[in-house]
Formats: structure tokens, C-alpha cells, sequence
């Protein structure tokens, strides 16, 4: 490197795309830096983040295993954006940090809950509505984003009230300009705190650490060589910084992807970049999304020109062809330069190396990465790096990768409220936020980390016992009223323990202080999970982020009610990512866009490439209007646009490089991403074809096809049973299922497969019409108002309070209408109600429960059926789909209910359901018969004769015969879906409808 540069100028390099930055970095830098028996340990390099330096250091093993190095002695590895910048570099310096008399940084934690504390206060003097604390504390970190964006760029709030701010203020809506008095207040209130405590945000402390470091560069320059590799932030101190490393005797700046072979007239059309000579530093009309804006204002603010960065002179491992960083630099072209895609012959326009891959959605997205990983893994030592912003399509890959057990950790990591430790605490919280709601109790009580010793077995037996008894809808608030659904599951023991353990989460009642709540709740899930809860790297992450946030909060003192409690913490767990260890693939990483810079492999998939997704949709923001931080100087929601080009960029220049999308997310369609599209305009409709990989699609598709493997489509269900398991005793309502749906009748009946309710499910009309019956039965038999037995079965449900007030009028409006009706017939007297009957057909006992019977004034009985749903058509009657008012008859004739036999001539369904024309708005009444010339259905003469009809017809053919119980047998009956999925409906259904078209 000596001699490349000329004398007094910066030295600073550029790495093309295609060379592979961190392999060609250490080529370069061993030949220059390493000294016989001290290797590289006197080099220091300055590092954009931890991610960098791991792989940096991964890039020296290689080059050492390549080289045949025996040993190797690292360089020092300072990071610029840590905190603790001055104990890196001090040794060097004489104690940084302390010999600048640097204050120390507030706590991120502690500012971010005292911000929430300020907002509440600056809100009330300014007028404002209080918010809630989830609110509050979400606005603090809007607040705290802003103030660093700011200090970054050195500018303090004061400039929020010059006369050029106040301008471009007074072109914005009313609400920016109230945001913005919101903002400097609270501002100035966290300054004068900071003032205080003699401390400074982490931002400012960094900018200064960051000065005095160049100050004691240029004045003493350091005996041993600096480098700064693979810093593209343009913060005008880092800025300083950079360029006093570049002007060291041996000191360099690398920068990463830093495009060498752009047009001069291009390099213009980027715009002003940080120009102070021009009005703005971000001009309206510079191109900030191109991924080369940033880093020219990186070197406008270095104060060194394009034509003074000259090429590194080594290549990495892993380079890619020469021609892709070509292809790269057309492809990004701002608006006017990329009008010579036109003329831009095919040679220049071609991506050797490149796939397109368009998926239907994200899981076929997924399994095609998955096999071009696999794939790969079969040539030995390539190495395969899946690259995404979409850590749900990451985690798809892995499960997928798990086939063949490929273990693939997501660096980017996972956030901490998705990890089983960080479940719990969630858990425990929704707990006391729904005062415990089945979903969230039963989630936890069965948590994989809840009682992981020998007794795991019995306990998770006790609480499946106890979640039978607790589906359907939601009961009581509280642990005390699920006491008695305990006690009806045999599990009163077991219970009391869950109790005991989840009692001092309800301790601190409604609302507490933040610190007390997490007290509460790391007590809690101690004594449910035990140490175990803190022993694996989430649980180790959930220790930290509690012990934290609890330090700061006792300070805070920050008020929060127990609903709010969920959401708050959910939104801060959200932001911590769990990290897996080490020990997946050595030659497979998955990673996010930031892990992946500097990174290299043999085969780069970039996947995810949709709009929104990558780039991801710029984020607004909420305090400071785009207007008023371009004039001050702070790059807007564009700007981050740019970065995400720079990283597609540099995964462009790997050897290989697929990029997939799916044409569909799950919100629904989706827009590819600026940058896909920019490919194929690029490739243009020759060359585009060429590059799309459909062999690896069409593999994706065949996994899940199953067709072409010999598989024969599932065959309609005909269950054969013997004649033993056929004989059953039939209730009037399995005879509809029978006839309707033989299938339903068999796997209900026969089988005895019944449908669990849901936790904490939406009452539905078995719910509505037991508690009806109930209330009904009582009615009739004298025992009470209808208003006074309501709300006593109600309460004898322990249905939960807003589910009583939910349903108490509309029940109640149709349980007078009964009333009503009985009122208008004084002739009509209920004489059985909720009554047994049966009779015995060809040896079969038939039986069934008659809501009501009535004598009527001929002295003929009416039998009545309550519906709080939807009542059957005349129709399915006529079919013999709903037999239930007729058999009821057949028994009434020729059995009894409760000594009670007769004719009946009316039959009739009483829905409860909403009426317009009901004086209650509820209630109406239908019959299957045809009860005069207008109507349709059957004639009374014939309704019980056809009833008995197809009664002895269900039963030669399936109860006493050998007729197969056929699944859907009658497509036109009312179908019910509980069985669909035993009988692999959508299976044999397609293939059915398809051989008929």
C-alpha cells in the first residue's frame, strides 16, 4: 500500500462489490500489518458494530487456514458505536474518556421511563388530553429516536425555534406544530435532568468521545497503525474522525461497495449530500434512496473527494466476476442517468450468476430457499447465506432446512417476547391485565418451562382434565370462581397448587407501580417455572431485561394498570433480540440486513424482495415534520431506503446470488421491490428470461404436490361398521344427522367423537339454547320471573360479567316474548315441558326431550320446539333432514312423555332469535306444515306418516342393515363442518368436482 497513495493526501480505499469485503480486507491487511512474532496484535481497526468484528475475525481464520498460517495474533477490534469506545482505545490514548473528564452516558432504560414521566407533565401544562401509559411510554421512545437524530447530527433543540425552522414549521398542519412543542419540552426537561446528574445521552457522549479521539490523533499521532473498515455512517463527528485516521502516517479508511466506476455526471446527480455550502444539506431533489448518497456525504463531510479513494489492492476468497460490480453501478442509476439503459448493450446489462426466483406465497418462497441451501451443502466447502429483513420467512427457512437436519440459526436472533422464557412473564401479565381469561391460563399452566420435574406428567394430566371443563365461554374474572370447574374435573389438589403459584400476580389489584408489577412477576413465574426459567440464553436475556427495567422503574415511579400491563411490556420485549449460540451449520447463516454487512459467501440468497418488506416502508416521524428536519439537517425516512440498496448491492457481488419474492404476504398481494424491478428493467425482456430459476420452483411445489410419488387421491369415506357397533339407541336429533349425513351420525354416535368447545369461546346456539331451556323450565314450572330466573342461571353459569350484560336484554327480550305469545292464547296450556319420551321401532329405542307440548282448546296437543338459532326450512323437513318435531310426535302417539300421550295436530318452531316485527324486537314463530293454500310444505295428514316413513327407512338401511355410513352423502342436507377434516373432505371433494367437470 506504500507508494499507492500520494504524499499528504487522506488514505482512503474502496472495496468493490464484487471482491467481497471482508476476505479482500484481510488479504490486504496481513501483508501490510503483520510483523514477525507479533502478528496483527499491534493494528488496531475501528468497526461499525459487534456483528462486523465476528466477522471479520471468522475472515481471518479463513485466510489463515487458506494460507497455511500456524497460529494467528488478532488485531485490536474497536467499536465505534459502543459506549464504552474510550476503555477500547484509553490504553492508547491515556485514558480517553477520563482525561477529556467525558461524563458518563445515561442509561437508555432509565431515560426511556423518564421521558414517559415527562410527557405526562409537559402534555398537562401544554393543554393536552392524558394518556394512557402504553401511550406514553410509546411517544418516549419517539421522543428519545428524535433527540438522538438530533444529537448525531450536532443539533440541538434551541434550533427548533430559528427563523428558517419556524418557517418550514408554518407550512405543516396544526398537529406537527403541537408535536413539536410537545417535543422541545420534554427535550428541555430531559437536558436539565442530564444537567443534574452530570451525564450526557449516549449520542453526544460518542460525538465528544469521538472528537477528543481525533484531537489526540493529529496532536500525538499513535505509534502503532489504525484502520477504519466498513464504517459508512456519516455522522459529521465519526466524519472527523475518519478522516484524521485517513490522514495518519499509518492509518487507512476501507470503505465497503464505494461504487469507483460511476460516471463524474452521475456523482453530481446524487445531489448536494451534506454540502454546507448549499441551503439544505438535503436538498429536495437529492436522490437519497441511491446507495451511494450516503456515502458521498460520508466523504463530503470527510472532506475528501471522489477521485482522492482509490481501489484496495487485494482481492477476497470469495470473489465475484469483475463484471457484476458493472452491472451493479448501472443498475442503481439515479432517474436521469438511467435513460442509457436504453443503449447499453447487452454485455454491460448481463448478470452472470443472478437468479430470479418468484414464488406463489411465503411458504413456497420458503421451502425454495431451503432447497437451493440444501442443494449447496452437497458441494463441499460452499458456503450459503440466506439474507432477509423478513425474520418470519427466516424462521420459515429454518423449520424447513430442519428436514434434513440442517441447523440454521436466524443471527439476527429472535425477539425476546417469542422466546419461551419471555412468554411466560407475557403470559403472567395477560393473566393479570384479563384477571385470568382461559386462553392466557391455560397457555401458561401447559407452558413447556412450568414444572419440568418428574411430576410434569401428572401435572400436565390435571390440567387437560381441567381445560375440558373450562371450554366454552368465559366464566367469572378471577382465580377463585374456576374453584368449582376444578373440583367437577377431580382436580382440586392440583389446583390449589396453580393457585398458590399465580396468587400474587392478582396481589397489587388493578393497578401498581411498573417496578411492583415486574416484582410480582418474576415471583410469579419463579414459582411456576423455577430456575429453569433463567437457564437457557432467553432466559438469561429475560433476566437482564427484567432486572433493568425494575432498577429504573423504582425511580420512576411510573403508575400502570393492569390491562396496560401487556401491552407495555410486549412492546419493550420486542425490542430485545435473543441470539442463538453458536453451533449450527458452519457453512449455512441466515441474516438480517445489518448482520449481514461485510458478511460473504459462495451462494448469497437475498429473499423477501418485496415492497415494504425490503426496502421497508419508511417510518414517519411522529414528532418532527419532514420538512422542518430537512432544514435542519437531518437525513428524513427516505435516506434508510438508500441503505437498504447499499446492502442489496453488496450481496450483488457475490459469485452466486439468487432473489426470491413471493407474489403474495400475509397481509395479501404484494408489489415487488423497487430494487427487483430495477434487475429485470435492467436485464430487459431478452436477457430477463434467462436469468428465472423454474427447476428449483417446480422441486418446491412437488413436495407439497404429493402427486407423481404413486399416491392415490384419499378416497369418499364409506365406513363399514358390524352389525354390533351399528345397533344404537338413536335420539331424535342424531336421526336428522343420520339421514342427512350418514358419516356425521358415525363418527358422533358410533366413534363417540364429539366437538370440543373453544377456551373462552363466543356463546353459540347450543350455549344460547341450554340456558333457555333452563330459564324456561323453571318459568313453566312456577319458580320465578323470567327476569329473576335469567340472571339467577346466569350466574349459576359463572358466566362472566360483560358476557351477562351482552346477552341479559336480548335473552331476556326473547323469553318475554314466550310470554307474550302464551298470554295471547289463554286457550293453549303447556301441559309437559323439558320431558323424556321414547318408543321402541324394530327393536330400536327411540328417544328424545320435548321442549314443550301444549293442549290446545280441540283437544289435540301442539308440540313446540325452542330455537335460539336458525329454525329448518320446509324444505329439509320435506327431505327428511330434520325430523326431530316429527318423531317427537311418533312418540307422543304411540309412547309417552311422563304419562302424557295423545294426537298431536300442530307442530311448531318458536325462534328467540331477532324479530322487526315482534313487540320484544325478538321472537317469531314457523311451521313445516302446510297450514293453508298460500303456504308450502307438508299436509298435516301426511306429516307424521312421512315422519315414520323415513324413520324406518334410516333404520333398515344403516341401524339394522349393511348400508355403508357414506360422508356427505346428501350434498343438498344442511351441512355441519365438525367432522370435515376426519373425513379429509377437501381431499376427496376436489377430486370428485373435478371428475364431474
Amino acid at each position: 500500500m506504500t507508494g499507492v497513495q500520494g504524499a499528504g493526501l487522506p488514505r482512503v480505499y474502496s472495496i468493490a462489490a464484487h471482491r467481497g469485503f471482508a476476505d479482500a480486507l484481510v488479504a490486504g491487511l496481513v501483508p501490510r500489518y503483520a510483523e514477525e512474532d507479533f502478528g496483527l496484535a499491534r493494528l488496531t481497526l475501528l468497526l461499525p458494530s459487534a456483528r462486523a468484528a465476528r466477522t471479520l475475525s471468522e475472515a481471518f481464520v479463513r485466510h489463515a487456514g487458506a494460507t497455511g498460517t500456524q497460529g494467528l495474533l488478532m488485531p485490536r477490534m474497536a467499536l465505534v458505536g459502543d459506549l464504552d469506545l474510550d476503555e477500547a482505545l484509553g490504553p492508547l490514548f491515556d485514558s480517553l474518556g477520563a482525561g477529556a473528564a467525558i461524563p458518563p452516558a445515561a442509561d437508555p432504560t432509565r431515560r426511556w421511563l423518564r421521558l414517559a414521566e415527562f410527557v405526562g407533565q409537559a402534555g398537562a401544562r401544554l393543554g393536552r388530553r392524558e394518556m394512557t401509559a402504553p401511550a406514553r411510554l410509546r411517544l418516549a421512545r419517539d421522543i428519545a429516536a428524535a433527540i438522538d437524530s438530533l444529537l448525531v447530527e450536532e443539533i440541538g433543540v434551541e434550533e427548533l425555534w430559528e427563523e428558517r425552522v419556524l418557517n418550514a414549521l408554518e407550512n405543516n398542519a396544526e398537529h406537527w406544530q403541537e408535536n413539536t412543542k410537545l417535543f422541545y419540552a420534554v427535550a428541555k426537561m430531559w437536558e436539565a435532568e442530564l444537567a443534574e446528574r452530570g451525564e450526557l445521552d449516549a449520542a453526544a457522549r460518542r460525538n465528544l468521545l469521538f472528537r477528543e479521539a481525533a484531537r489526540r490523533m493529529r496532536d500525538n499521532p499513535p505509534a502503532t497503525p489504525f484502520v477504519a473498515a466498513g464504517i459508512t455512517s456519516a455522522a459529521p463527528a465519526l466524519a472527523r474522525l475518519l478522516r484524521t485516521v485517513a490522514d495518519l502516517p499509518d492509518g487507512a479508511v476501507v470503505l465497503p461497495d464505494f461504487d469507483l466506476s460511476m460516471d463524474a455526471a452521475v456523482w453530481e446527480e446524487l445531489g448536494s449530500a451534506g454540502d454546507t455550502s448549499a441551503e439544505t444539506p438535503f436538498a429536495a431533489g437529492d436522490a437519497v434512496t441511491h446507495p451511494q448518497y450516503h456515502l458521498k456525504l460520508l466523504l463530503n463531510r470527510m472532506g475528501v473527494a471522489r477521485e482522492e479513494v482509490q481501489p484496495w489492492h487485494r482481492a477476497g476468497i470469495g470473489k465475484g466476476p469483475p463484471e457484476r460490480s458493472h452491472a451493479i453501478s448501472s443498475l442503481f442509476l439515479p432517474p436521469e442517468a438511467s435513460k442509457s439503459w436504453v443503449d447499453l448493450p447487452a454485455k454491460r446489462r448481463r448478470m452472470a450468476g443472478v437468479r430470479l426466483i418468484e414464488t406463489a406465497n411465503p411458504e413456497e418462497e420458503a421451502q425454495s430457499v431451503a432447497l437451493l441451501v440444501r442443494e449447496a451443502l452437497d458441494e463441499p466447502e460452499k458456503r450459503v447465506a440466506v439474507v432477509t429483513p423478513d425474520r418470519g420467512l427466516a424462521a420459515r427457512v429454518a423449520q424447513h432446512l430442519r428436514r434434513w437436519n440442517v441447523a440454521a440459526d436466524d443471527s439476527a436472533g429472535r425477539p425476546l417476547s417469542q422466546t419461551p422464557a419471555g412468554r411466560v412473564l407475557l403470559l403472567l401479565a395477560e393473566l393479570a391485565g384479563e384477571h385470568a381469561a382461559p386462553v392466557p391460563l391455560m397457555a401458561l399452566v401447559q407452558h413447556p418451562l412450568v414444572q419440568q420435574d418428574e411430576d410434569r406428567q401428572a401435572w400436565l394430566r390435571a390440567s387437560r382434565l381441567f381445560e375440558l371443563e373450562l371450554r366454552g365461554p368465559r366464566k367469572e374474572p378471577g382465580l377463585a370462581p374456576l374453584r368449582p370447574i376444578a373440583a367437577e374435573a377431580g382436580v382440586s389438589e392440583w389446583w390449589q397448587g396453580v393457585e398458590d403459584r399465580l396468587e400474587p400476580v392478582f396481589a397489587a389489584g388493578e393497578s401498581a407501580d411498573l417496578a411492583q408489577w415486574l416484582d410480582l412477576l418474576a415471583a410469579a413465574g419463579e414459582a411456576c417455572c423455577g430456575l429453569g426459567l433463567w437457564a437457557r440464553e432467553d432466559g438469561r436475556t429475560l433476566s437482564q431485561f427484567v432486572e433493568d427495567l425494575r432498577l429504573h422503574a423504582r425511580e420512576a415511579a411510573l403508575h400502570v394498570k393492569a390491562d396496560d400491563l401487556p401491552a407495555i411490556l410486549r412492546d419493550a420485549m420486542d425490542r430485545v433480540a435473543v441470539r442463538p449460540p453458536y453451533g449450527g451449520h458452519p457453512r449455512v447463516a441466515i441474516y438480517g440486513l445489518l448482520e449481514a454487512r461485510m458478511t460473504r459467501a459462495d451462494l448469497v440468497i437475498c429473499a423477501g424482495l418485496n415492497e415494504g418488506t425490503w426496502p421497508q416502508r419508511p417510518s414517519i416521524d411522529p414528532l418532527l415534520a419532514p420538512g422542518v428536519l430537512r432544514t435542519l439537517g437531518v437525513p428524513g425516512a427516505d435516506f434508510r431506503i438508500g441503505l437498504s440498496a447499499h446492502d442489496l448491492a453488496g450481496m450483488l457481488g457475490a459469485p452466486e446470488v439468487v432473489l426470491t419474492r413471493s407474489r403474495r404476504d400475509v397481509a395479501g398481494p404484494a408489489i415487488p421491490s423497487r430494487f427487483l424491478l430495477r434487475v429485470r428493467a435492467l436485464l430487459g425482456a431478452d436477457l430477463v428470461d434467462r436469468h428465472v430459476d423454474t427447476e428449483v420452483l417446480g422441486y418446491a411445489r412437488a413436495i407439497d404436490d404429493g402427486r407423481g410419488f404413486d399416491s392415490k387421491p384419499h378416497p369418499q369415506p364409506k365406513p363399514l361398521p358390524s352389525a354390533e357397533q351399528r345397533r344404537k339407541d338413536i335420539s331424535v336429533t342424531a336421526l336428522d344427522r343420520l339421514r342427512s349425513d350418514p358419516y356425521e351420525f358415525y363418527a358422533g354416535k358410533i366413534l363417540r367423537l364429539a366437538e370440543l368447545d373453544l377456551l373462552d369461546a363466543v356463546p353459540g346456539p347450543a350455549w344460547q339454547g341450554t340456558l333457555a331451556h333452563a330459564i324456561l323450565e323453571d318459568w313453566h314450572a312456577g319458580k320465578g320471573t323470567l327476569e329473576v330466573l335469567a340472571e339467577h342461571h346466569l350466574r349459576a353459569l359463572s358466566a362472566h360479567p360483560l358476557l351477562r350484560a351482552l346477552w341479559w336484554p336480548r335473552l331476556l327480550a326473547g323469553l318475554q316474548w314466550v310470554e307474550c305469545q302464551l298470554a295471547k292464547k289463554p286457550g293453549r296450556e303447556p301441559v309437559k315441558w323439558e320431558e323424556w319420551g321414547e318408543i321402541t321401532v324394530d327393536g330400536i329405542r327411540i328417544f328424545g326431550k320435548a321442549d314443550r307440548i301444549d293442549r290446545l282448546p280441540n283437544g289435540t296437543l301442539a308440540v313446540v320446539d325452542y330455537k335460539t338459532g336458525r329454525a329448518p326450512t320446509k324444505k329439509e323437513v320435506e327431505n327428511g333432514y330434520a325430523l326431530q318435531l316429527g318423531t317427537i310426535g311418533l312418540i307422543l302417539r304411540d309412547g309417552q312423555f311422563g304419562h302424557l300421550s295423545g294426537a298431536a295436530s300442530l307442530f311448531e318452531y318458536w325462534k328467540l332469535g331477532k324479530n322487526k316485527e315482534s313487540e320484544t324486537g325478538f321472537g317469531s314463530i314457523s311451521s313445516p306444515l302446510k297450514l293453508s293454500s298460500r303456504q308450502q310444505g307438508i299436509e298435516p295428514d301426511e306429516f307424521l306418516p312421512k315422519t315414520e316413513q323415513y324413520l324406518h327407512e334410516a333404520l333398515g338401511k344403516w341401524i339394522l342393515g349393511d348400508e355403508p355410513f357414506t360422508a356427505r352423502e346428501n350434498p343438498d342436507a344442511p351441512g355441519y363442518s365438525t367432522y370435515d377434516q376426519l373425513m379429509r373432505l377437501d381431499e376427496w371433494l376436489t377430486q370428485q368436482n373435478g371428475d364431474e367437470a
